[in-house]
């Protein structure tokens, strides 16, 4: 018995294996449960980065507020040809 919609324990998964299979050729997502915590996913093949990114924030994995964050200042301005790694050198000598 499915504890939500989108929930499958592992004994009605392993019993009824075809009709959740169907369920996610048409694009759901199923959250694996054993004793009610949840072990496992299964996602269609091809899922947009939305769809996976909101099964994840279903199952607990992430908590995203949906803005976009801002940039960070660049931690060192390279100048002219200098690299990174150039400026380390100098810095050590």
């Amino acid at each position: 018995m499915a504890i939500q919609d989108n929930h499958v324990g592992i004994r009605e998964l392993k019993t009824h294996l075809s009709r959740y299979l169907q369920r996610v050729k048409a694009g759901q997502t199923l959250l694996i449960t054993e004793r009610g915590q949840v072990v496992g996913r299964i996602v269609p093949a091809e899922q947009s980065l939305e769809e996976r990114l909101d099964a994840m924030r279903a199952a607990g994995l992430l908590a995203w507020s949906g803005k976009r964050l801002q940039a960070l200042e660049p931690i060192a301005q390279i100048e002219g040809n200098r690299t990174v790694a150039g400026l380390l050198i100098e810095d050590r000598e």
